[in-house]
Order: C-alpha cells, then sequence, then structure tokens
C-alpha cells in the first residue's frame, strides 16, 4: 500500500472534525470544575471522544491526518492557557497513531480500537505538567482557580494520578467500541459514515 498525498479536501476535513472533536471535549471538560471529576477527566474524555474520532476516521484515507489533529488540538490548548505539553504530546501521539491506522490500511477495526487508544494520550499532556513542572503549574492553577479548588485537585492528584494512564487505556477502548457501535448503528444508516 502506497501512501495518499493529503489533499484539499483531507484538510478540510481535519479542521471539521477536529473542531466537533474539541468541542465536545472542551464541554465535556467543563466538568473539571468539580475537583473529583477533574482527575476522571482521563477516563470520561476519550470515552465520549470516541464517536466522533471513530466517524472522523471513516473520512481517513491519507497518513498525516490524525497527526495533524493531534498537533491542532494540543496547540488549541496552547492557545486556551495551558502550556507547550499538550502540543508536543498531541502530535507525537497523532503521529504513533496515525502509523497504526495505516498498518490496517485506515479499515481495520482491531487497528482502529488500538490507534484510537493510543491517541487518547493526547490528554495526559495537559496533565503532565503537574509531574514535570509541579510548582509553575500549581502557580497557573493557583491563578486561574484559586486556593481552595487547587488544594483540593492537589490532593487528589497524589492519591490517583498513577492510575491516569490505566484511566486512558480503559476510556480509549471503551470509546473506540461506542464510536463503532454508533456508526454501525446510527450512521451507516444515515449514510454519513
Amino acid at each position: 500500500m502506497g501512501i495518499k498525498k493529503l489533499q484539499t479536501k483531507d484538510f478540510i476535513t481535519v479542521g471539521i472534525f477536529t473542531a466537533i472533536y474539541f468541542v465536545i471535549f472542551f464541554a465535556l471538560g467543563m466538568l473539571g470544575y468539580i475537583p473529583i471529576l477533574f482527575v476522571l477527566l482521563p477516563l470520561l474524555l476519550p470515552i465520549i471522544c470516541g464517536i466522533p474520532f471513530m466517524l472522523f476516521l471513516t473520512k481517513v484515507k491519507a497518513f498525516g491526518m490524525v497527526t495533524i489533529m493531534g498537533t491542532i488540538l494540543g496547540a488549541l490548548m496552547l492557545i486556551t492557557g495551558h502550556t507547550f505539553v499538550p502540543l508536543i504530546v498531541g502530535f507525537s501521539v497523532g503521529l504513533l497513531s496515525d502509523l497504526i491506522f495505516m498498518l490496517g490500511n485506515y479499515q481495520s477495526k482491531k487497528l482502529s480500537v488500538i490507534g484510537y487508544t493510543v491517541f487518547s494520550f493526547w490528554i495526559l499532556g495537559m496533565l503532565l505538567p503537574f509531574f514535570i513542572m509541579k510548582d509553575s503549574f500549581e502557580r497557573m492553577m493557583l491563578d486561574s482557580m484559586g486556593v481552595e479548588y487547587t488544594n483540593a485537585v492537589f490532593n487528589l492528584f497524589d492519591k490517583v494520578a498513577w492510575t491516569f494512564p490505566i484511566m486512558v487505556i480503559i476510556g480509549g477502548l471503551i470509546g473506540a467500541f461506542l464510536g463503532l457501535s454508533m456508526l454501525k448503528k446510527h450512521f451507516k444508516k444515515a449514510g454519513i459514515a
């Protein structure tokens, strides 16, 4: 299988689906204003975002589309006040996911599930600063969210941070299967996928 060249319509598709994914991601991310839900976002976000992502995957025909999506998502996080880390992680997992999807010619259900689960790790790019730049991350959170919220989140982080990769894997797998199920039940009947 040769690598297909990206065309103008591919960039438009990436833009549309990245916007849909980000709006859902952002709306669900608002649950993070409740500290206990903030630490559950690595589980919840991949589950819900799996639906638009799997629909997006039915439109992906060229290598690089998933990489671009991951990079744009990371850039959007940077623009909305996060550190540069989500941008690096978004690009990296986007590229790795693209390679996984390409192995199955963007058609394999098994590789779609694996690739989406890997892609979901971009979410940890927003939480990595807690580990690699804890002081500045805490200062940023104090400035934007206040002392009470920051203390509650940091207390929870200390207890559950080790579970974040596990949450992403579980959420990614559930989200992929949920997305595939929605494709089969609704989107294919409607002629969208």
